[in-house]
Parts: structure tokens; sequence; C-alpha cells
């Protein structure tokens, strides 16, 4: 049966909202993993024969085909082609799904997958009212669509209400939120004074850490900040963080390991991916890990580690509560409430992160999940070799 090996994976560290990376041009953040990847993999980029990156809002700097963009602005062969992806917070993951699915299938042997967004440069869903505003046509991928209106009615679609619901369903208090995601910026900042994340990073420029992680946060300040809905129990400490980063890695087939010399570090173990309530939203990762499990005749039990994107804190805990998770081995290094979210990287970022870890901690298996727009989650299983 053909195998798809993880070669090499990088990021950026995460630049947080006006931060270091916040300047930084699109195309140049992609390129600098670009480069780096490249770089430690030792192969020759000629022989990569496709990028896919994920990114949302794809306007302005971002637009055109970022993939493309990025591989020229790294001065790599412009006879290697680019595609961008858009699953919403999960076009990268998305786009190891695809890499993967062309190694597998055997039509490709050396592919990169990856991801970029800045949103400081280009806020969420500006691509959206940008596109409408000109036109007279009210902002939203659903608004004035009949068949969304005949089957969903006037419901908001609107993630913070997704994460209310969640918190509400699964008795998810402000108190819990706020204590998951304290200790997702503990766990954070140990990583990064442990320098757990030193191996899969690339400093660029004065950036040379995640800017995210709070030292100074605390139950009590987290207590003093206003919901974000009336009546709510959602606050900016219990979301994850508008984020600036990219991140890529190498996918490769048997005959490419071989060919080129290369040392394979995990191979994919399983692909899949689930939908779930639009309106809900956020709960997709629930019953499409439950999905990978099945088909792979794994229990959350043989999963080593777990990344779990921290859209909201009641996602994780939710997911936590339905799989029977251990908590001590989900985002054990922290999440996207401390370490940011930026939004088309993200995939590649946490895969990145899953990989080191495994390799850290002597590991086997890990599962990477996370919410997407649309009610959908991808899930990805790597096996360390």
């Amino acid at each position: 049966m053909a195998e798809a090996y993880v070669v090499e994976a990088v990021r950026t560290p995460v630049g947080r909202r006006g931060g270091g990376l916040s300047g930084v041009h699109p195309a140049d953040l992609g390129a600098h993993v670009l480069k780096a990847l490249v770089s430690r993999a030792g192969v020759d980029p000629a022989a990569v024969e496709d990028v896919v990156f994920g990114c949302l809002d794809a306007v302005g700097p971002q637009a055109g085909d970022i993939a493309r963009t990025c591989w020229l602005a790294a001065g790599l062969p412009e006879e290697v082609p680019g595609v961008t992806v858009d699953r919403q917070c999960g076009s990268s993951q998305q786009a190891v799904h695809f890499a993967a699915q062309g190694v597998l299938s055997g039509t490709q042997d050396l592919v990169v997958a990856g991801g970029v967004q800045n949103m400081s440069m280009i806020p969420i869903a500006f691509a959206t009212r940008q596109a409408a505003e000109p036109l007279g046509l009210t902002a939203g991928p659903f608004a004035g669509s009949e068949g969304w209106r005949a089957r969903y009615g006037e419901k908001p679609v609107n993630q913070f209400v997704g994460a209310e619901m969640i918190a509400a369903k699964w008795g998810i208090s402000r108190r819990d939120q706020e204590e998951f995601a304290l200790r997702s910026h503990r766990r954070a900042l140990r990583a990064i004074d442990e320098g757990r994340f030193e191996r899969e990073t690339v400093p660029y420029g004065e950036v040379t850490v995640d800017e995210g992680p709070r030292r100074d946060t605390s139950l009590e300040k987290m207590a003093g900040l206003k919901p974000v809905l009336d009546g709510g129990t959602i606050t900016a400490a219990c979301s994850s963080q508008v984020s600036d980063g990219a991140a890529a890695m190498l996918l490769a087939s048997e005959r490419a390991v071989r060919e080129h010399g290369l040392t394979p570090r995990a191979r994919v173990h399983h692909l899949s991916v689930r939908g779930e309530d639009p309106i809900r939203m956020l709960t997709a990762p629930i019953p499409a890990t439950a999905h990978a499990l099945k088909k792979t005749g794994l229990s959350i039990d043989d999963i080593d580690l777990v990344e779990i994107n921290e859209a909201f804190a009641p996602v994780v805990l939710a997911w936590l509560k339905e799989t029977g998770a251990d908590p001590d081995k989900v985002n054990v290094n922290g999440g996207a409430i401390a370490l940011g979210h930026p939004l088309g990287a993200t995939g590649v970022k946490l895969m990145t992160t899953l990989l080191h870890e495994l390799e850290r901690t002597g590991g086997r298996f890990g599962l990477q999940t996370m919410c997407e727009g649309g009610g959908q989650a991808n899930v990805t299983i790597i096996e360390r070799l």
C-alpha cells in the first residue's frame, strides 16, 4: 500500500495583532517558511510537484493564488505550481490532506502543504465586506440565498453565537472557560521557556518567539472582561487570538524518499473530514473524531497527543467531555487562546507542533482536529517513525 511521509515541517513564530509580523507582506511570510523547509529537508526544490497553501480572505496582498506567490517570492523554481485552499479555519489542514492524497494516489511524489495569514493586514471577513459593499449587496456568504433561508431560516451564522450554544448545551460555565484559558497560557509559556518550539520555528527578523502568551494574565483579570454577547459567557480571554504567521511541511512518497535520500519523520495514518450543524458551527470535531477512530480501529486511548484548535474554550471542553480524552494529552503546549490562530496557517502550524512534540516525548500517534466555518472539521492522524 502507498504511504505518504512527513519529511519536514516548520513555522514562523505567531505574531499578535499589530505585532512584529503585522507589516510583513503575506507572500514574504510564506516565502520565509518555504525557503527554510527546502533548506532543512535538503531537497531539490525543482522536484516539488505542487505547493498547496491554505488562506482565507484572499484579497489584496493575499489574493491571486498566494501559494504560487509565496513560492516565487522565495526565489524558488518557476516550473513548480501552487494552489490556494479555503476550508475556513481548517484550510491548511486540508492542504495537508490534498497533498497527502496526491502522494497516496501515486500521481505525485513530493508535495508541499502549508498556509499563511496576516490578520493584522487583512481582518477576518474583510473579503466578504469588500466584495459586497460596492455592489450594494448584504455582506455574508449566505445572505440572499433562498435555499439557505428555506433550510435554516434567519438564524444567525455567527461563531460567538455558536460558542455560546456549545457552552449552554454542555453546561460549560464562564469559570470553566477561564480556567481552561489560563491553563493554555501557562502551558504555552512553559513550552517557550523550556525551548520546546525552538526546533520547529523559523524566526522572522526580531520575532523569535510566539508573541501571544501573556505572563501577567490571571483568573481575576479574565473575570473583569465584558462578554462579547450581552448575557453571554464568551469573552476575549476565552477566544483565539487574532494573529499573523505561516507554516509549511513537505510530504513525500516512498519513491521520493528513496530517490532524494530523505528521512521520513512520520507517516500519514488517517485523513478525513466531516460536517455538522452550520449554525452551531463549532461542534464538528466531535463527530469527526468519532468517525476517524472508527475508520482506523483506534481508541482515544491509543492517541498519545492531540492538537485541537482552541477557537473558543467551549469547543475543546465539549470535545473533551464527548470523547473522554485525557486532558493531559491535549494541547500540551498551549493552544490558540494563548498562541494565536493565524487562520489559513493554523492547520499546518498545529501539525508542525504535533510532530515535534511526538518526537520530544516518544509518542506514536498524534491526532489533530479543528472546527471550521460551515460546521466542518478535518481530522488527521500521524504516526511518528
